[in-house]
């Protein structure tokens, strides 16, 4: 046999061989390139290595780490906020009325967003230097001004009204200015510790000037 026969058999027949190997060889198992050599002929090699994919293995390696990486995503994901806390009141149509100094009042909707009672036990603004909460009662004709013993008290999802001739916010030493249109800031303390802050609007008021009772 020549040496030509040698390089046309010989293709075929390693094809043939390696095709052998590969249907022999155990699951998972590729098939690298192999050299071929022909004694006392020039050294022949495979020119291109064949490339052996065994299926079902390679699959399967890549859904378990695409399943792998979908859980470590969802294991390392940031959790979502909490939600903020609703605050116990809803305050709405809160005014003050205007007063370069001395005396003034604050009048609010107070309304109770829990199932649960709450009770305002004190009030404060940085344009007075001495806030209490009031009441007015009658008295033998007249009506009196004083303090609210115990407070305001919001039954559970009900509302407390603050108004002229009635339950106020009293402020009893005004040492700045309040002007008409001016949104003047107030936080009530509840019972519990808890504060709730709003913005009463500044406005011109005539009534609501009750005197004080004799303890006051």
């Amino acid at each position: 046999m020549t040496i030509t026969t040698v390089y046309r058999v010989l293709p075929a027949a390693l094809t043939a061989l390696l095709a052998a190997g590969a249907c022999s060889a155990p699951s998972g198992t590729v098939t690298g390139t192999i050299p071929h050599t022909v004694a006392g002929a020039t050294p022949l090699t495979v020119a291109d290595a064949i490339p052996h994919t065994v299926t079902g293995t390679g699959t399967t390696t890549a859904a378990t780490t695409t399943a792998a990486a979908t859980a470590t995503t969802a294991t390392t994901a940031s959790p979502a906020p909490a939600s903020a806390a609703v605050a116990p009141l809803s305050i709405s149509d809160s005014w003050v009325k205007t007063a370069r100094s001395g005396m003034s009042a604050a009048f609010a909707t107070l309304v109770n967003t829990t199932d649960e009672a709450v009770t305002v036990v004190a009030a404060s603004t940085p344009v007075s230097s001495s806030v209490e909460l009031h009441e007015v009662v009658g008295d033998g004709g007249s009506t009196t001004m004083r303090r609210k013993q115990g407070g305001f008290v919001i039954p559970a999802g009900g509302r407390h009204v603050l108004q002229p001739g009635g339950d106020h916010i009293m402020l009893m030493g005004v040492r700045t200015a309040v002007e008409p249109g001016t949104e003047v800031p107030f936080t009530l303390t509840l019972k519990d510790g808890r504060t709730v802050s709003f913005m009463a609007v500044a406005k011109d008021f005539a009534g609501a000037n009750e005197s004080y009772a004799s303890h006051e």
